[in-house]
């Protein structure tokens, strides 16, 4: 039975009651300054305003660049030194003249320059989110024209803002979430305001980033305009409208994930489906209340999944069912998991050439660990090294294809578990996402009613185990969903802000109301034990299903949690399919 929206409590608390690192982005931008915030909130500051001073460029002459940085992008910056950013222009796109001073310049657009595809007033606007672990994006401080050359070559212009992040709150200002994703959104304003006297399409704008940088772009392009940030815009003053007093967007054209860490509020059950059902050992060892918590959570993740409604291409509903062995090891839904797991292997066997070398990396900087490489000559010596503990890969030489069996196979060999049970929404509060969704300096908090709701049901058993401490009880869930930030808004409120498919999904009531982003990329190392297959797959179909045409979507196989791509070079490979989707 299909979800009627209008039934359901709102976002995050109406999917509770189912449930019973860095890269292109990162490789960007050199300069960087201090993450450590001003204090407190204070009143619009006049010296803050949103319009871009055109008489202010600076030019690189050896490479033909016009950059300004360290603009603050709103008018009541909670965080001068990080809510500020940074603009490289390819000469051909301004007209300028030297300013008395000697060093700086007044330009104008340039509508008839082009580099490339594009001219001042097409090309598009690219904007990395480098943010790993929804850490704070430093703003840049110094000029490296090596850091954008690649994206300017290619007639793009390159914008860079600061955002705040978990890992940049102070005693008197907390940067957790959703702040970090409102600042992308008040840049994106900021570009749209001063679209006049900048260069470049602000219809255009594409942003792109690996893991929770992934995560942060993949939100912001599903929730374009959403008026859960509205009251967080409002707070650092940032454009709402432009000079005549028409509404401004913060909805982008495009977005590039790697790896994206996203569906938080679902993930710690996704993962112990997807992959903790398979371990025994750690966390989840038997007669321990984590091994039986992991069981739990598992359960309850089919129950949620079943009733996002989610259509794979023909339009066939997917859903997960019992199965004879295993957590709901069966049905459309899994078969659509098993099927993605397939093409990916195939694809990496039309891709690669053998003899094919494993390497793997040793242990940290002065362990003494070295790594280990191993080569298989033939595709039928990788295929036995897949299959050494079990066989869950069939081969058929003749058209150099592959049938993977079934999920349990795969993960045991290619994609165990490297995270704790309690992946995401930690029972202590100790993972990196308690600090995303931090209350205040040095507070980790709870955030997932799923996660909150299994451990209702279940607490009785599990303090019958050595190893339970009743701080792990529902009551610290609820304790921490309860408590307001600075702008008066609980976590149910932030969690579905930070919830991609609370934008793309019926089952949630943020569906429609959102500009969601008209081009996606997509890019997943297949055996990261850092978050589930289900979490990018889920991206994927939600997307198609909201009528998204333009999905670019690939698991990569052999590759893990990094900038996965089956050929090529990441930065070479997002240039091509920004020209794909922008170029005129």
């Amino acid at each position: 039975m299909e979800i009627n929206r209008r039934t359901v409590v709102r976002g995050a608390a109406a999917m509770a009651a189912f449930g019973m690192a860095e890269g292109a982005a990162g490789r960007a931008f050199a300069g960087t300054s201090s993450s450590t915030g001003s204090s407190g909130t204070s009143t619009a500051d006049p010296a803050y305003s949103l319009e871009f001073d055109p008489t202010a460029w600076s030019y690189d002459s050896a490479n033909d660049v016009y950059y300004q940085l360290g603009k603050v992008y709103v008018t009541d910056p909670a965080a001068t030194d990080i809510e500020n950013l940074s603009v490289y222009v390819p000469g051909a796109y301004l007209k300028a003249t030297v300013n008395s001073d000697g060093t700086t310049y007044t330009a104008t657009v340039d509508p008839k320059g082009t580099v490339g595809a594009y001219s001042g007033r097409t090309a598009p606007i690219v904007i990395p989110v480098n943010t790993p672990g929804y850490a704070a994006q430093k703003p840049a401080t110094s000029y490296s024209h090596s850091s954008v050359s690649q994206y300017l070559a290619a007639g793009h212009i390159y914008v860079w803002p600061g955002l705040r992040g978990r890992d940049s709150s102070t005693g008197t200002r907390s940067d957790a979430a959703p702040w970090g994703v409102t600042d992308l959104k008040a840049a994106v304003r900021f570009l749209r305001y001063n679209r006049s006297v900048l260069p470049g399409s602000t219809d255009d704008i594409v942003l792109f980033g690996m893991s929770g940088g992934g995560a942060q772009d993949t939100v912001a392009g599903a929730s374009g305009d959403s008026p859960l940030y509205h009251p967080y815009l409002r707070t650092i003053g940032a454009a709402m409208t432009d000079a005549q007093g028409r509404p401004l967007s913060d909805a982008v054209a495009a977005v590039m994930a790697w790896c994206p860490i996203t569906s938080l509020h679902e993930a710690n059950l996704s993962y112990e489906w997807n992959m903790g059902q398979f371990a025994s050992a750690g966390t989840r060892a038997s007669g321990t209340w984590t091994g039986a918590y992991s069981a739990d959570l598992a359960k309850a993740w089919p129950r949620y999944l079943n009733r996002l409604g989610l259509r794979d291409e023909q339009g066939r509903r997917l859903k997960l069912t019992e199965s004879d062995s295993g957590t709901y090891l069966a049905g459309s839904y899994y078969d659509h998991l098993v099927e993605v797991i397939t093409t990916s292997l195939n694809n990496f066997l039309s891709d690669t050439t053998f003899p094919y070398t494993i390497t793997t990396m040793g242990g940290p900087p002065g362990s003494g660990q070295p790594g280990t490489s191993t080569t298989y000559q033939t595709v039928d010596d990788y295929i036995a090294y897949l299959n050494t503990a079990s066989t869950w890969v069939s081969y058929d030489a003749t058209t150099n294809t592959a049938t993977v069996s079934g999920l349990e196979g795969f993960v045991k060999s290619q994609k165990t578990a490297s995270k704790p049970v309690g992946a995401f929404d930690g029972y202590s509060r100790g993972q990196t996402e308690n600090g995303v969704f931090a209350t205040g300096l040095n507070a980790p908090a709870h955030f997932a009613p799923l996660t909150r709701d299994v451990v209702r049901a279940n607490e009785t058993t599990y303090a019958t185990y050595s190893d339970w401490s009743s701080g792990y009880g529902s009551a610290a869930y609820d304790s921490d969903f309860a408590k307001k930030d600075s702008v008066g808004k609980d976590m149910a409120w932030r969690a579905d802000a930070y919830n991609p498919l609370y934008f793309l999904s019926p089952a949630f009531d943020g569906y429609r109301r959102s500009q969601v982003a008209r081009h996606w990329r997509i890019r997943t190392g297949i055996m990261q034990g850092d978050t589930a297959n289900t979490t990018e797959v889920n991206i994927q179909l939600a997307l198609r299903n909201y009528g998204i045409r333009d999905v670019d979507f690939a698991t990569v196989w052999a590759q893990g949690h990094t900038e996965a791509e089956r050929t090529g070079d990441p930065t070479t490979n997002f240039i091509s399919w920004v020209e794909s989707v922008t170029g005129r």
